[in-house]
């Protein structure tokens, strides 16, 4: 009986022939990740079994995004606390500062992470490396505590769903709107302890960076992971990065799935996930009655230079409109330096967008970019949750950064192609 993609990277990672859903396994990992805010806890209870070295110093990558620069005395001493952690380790990946971009951005990148990984990061969206054609997934802070110990995770291989994606894509429709459109039509557990596997013509045909969009949010369905083979487009964007080759893994023909689901993209028209859950998905043309008070483009979701070339697209040679902010949040150092370079971010300034360094800020509510009372947010980032972005009684709108760039320049939510 065959395997499917993610099957094979585990049954690789446990060293058998192959492993079934179900089964519970202790696979070794290739990377452990953590941030500002879930590392602390886990470098507490290192220390508290009386752990003395990580597994590996150059498998443990530590990434302060999430309230760096440090907003507060409290994030200042979380940060600290970490950075003491990682000298004392030597370890070959941590970053802060000018080298420190979101971390889902940063480590593809830097090529850490590579095809046929297993990663495990104590953050939620771990899944996007997926993506790449690893095995990527969420992980708690003790867990992560254990697996820079030992090298190792115990968890239970997942059943897969295979999305099969046709047709052709319309105009301003991307990975994020084909995952928007997924969630809402699964629900935010349709796929609860599952892997997503994105398949089909169009995924063939989609760039790294929308499908980099599509595993971030396997999450947001209740995915363990969701994951894309590699091919000549993986290659491609691996090629200079990093030292390791990576290993490709595909799906055998006779693999079995727990459901097949096939999405016909042509049907697919810009979407908007309304609060307070992703799975609202709606066209954007349905909510132009909504006025809006802020704009995010930025974030591990849609943080790339790809969504920062189709923002200054839209936004070239107008202007923000006067009630609404505009956050523009290059996700890594290298990101903002061909933004820079390309002029995309004098564009936005001369547009009146204000221009942040690499930050998770404003997607968890942290900082640069928090929402008071009855305010209203267009973002390309992953969640809509209650209070996700500052006060309850805020609103937070998902959307692919063509519809909040148009959107910030109307001061409603729009569909691009309504623009004049």
């Amino acid at each position: 009986m065959g395997q499917t993609i993610t099957e094979k990277i585990l049954a690789a990672h446990c060293g058998v022939k192959s492993v079934k859903a179900g089964e519970f396994i202790e696979p070794k990992i290739d990377i452990a990740l953590g941030n500002d805010v879930t590392s602390p806890l886990a470098i507490k209870e290192f220390r508290q079994v009386g752990a003395k070295k990580v597994f590996d110093r150059s498998k443990v990558v530590l990434v302060m995004d999430h309230f760096t620069p440090n907003k507060d005395i409290d994030s200042a001493e979380q940060v600290k606390f970490v950075r003491t952690f990682a000298r004392e380790q030597k370890l070959v990946h941590y970053y802060e500062g000018g080298n420190c971009g979101v971390e889902h951005a940063l480590l593809p990148e830097q090529g850490i992470v590579v095809p046929g990984d297993l990663v495990i990061g104590a953050d939620s969206h771990t899944c996007t490396y997926g993506a790449m054609g690893a095995f990527s997934s969420g992980a708690g802070s003790t867990d992560l505590c254990a697996a820079m110990i030992t090298g190792k995770i115990w968890l239970k291989v997942p059943k897969t769903i295979k999305f099969v994606y046709t047709g052709k894509l319309n105009t301003w429709v991307g990975g994020k709107d084909l995952i928007l459109y997924t969630i809402g039509k699964i629900g935010v557990d349709g796929a609860l302890y599952q892997a997503m596997e994105f398949t089909g013509p169009v995924i063939e045909k989609l760039s790294m960076s929308d499908r980099f969009t599509m595993a971030n949010m396997a999450i947001e369905a209740g995915g363990k992971n969701g994951i894309i083979a590699p091919d000549k487009q993986t290659l491609a964007y691996m090629k200079g990065r990093g030292k390791r080759a990576g290993k490709i893994f595909q799906s055998d023909p006779d693999a079995t799935y727990a459901d097949i689901i096939e999405i016909d993209c042509s049907k697919i028209v810009p979407q908007v996930a309304v609060p307070f859950l992703p799975s609202n998905a709606k066209t954007a043309r349905s909510l132009n009655a909504i006025e809006i008070d802020q704009v995010v483009v930025g974030s591990c979701t849609n943080g790339r230079i790809e969504d920062l070339r189709l923002a200054a697209s839209i936004i070239k040679g107008k202007k923000v409109h006067s009630r609404v902010r505009m956050l523009v949040i290059p996700a890594t150092p290298q990101i903002y330096s061909a933004a820079l370079k390309e002029g995309l971010l004098e564009i936005f300034m001369k547009a009146g967008a204000i221009i942040s360094a690499p930050t998770c800020g404003p997607c968890l509510g942290g900082h640069m970019g928090i929402l008071a009372s009855g305010e209203r947010c267009v973002a390309t980032t992953n969640r809509n949750f209650v209070g996700r972005m500052g006060h309850p009684k805020s609103e937070v709108y998902l959307a692919n950064p063509a519809v909040a760039t148009a959107s910030a320049i109307t001061g409603k939510i729009i569909d691009p192609s309504q623009l004049k």
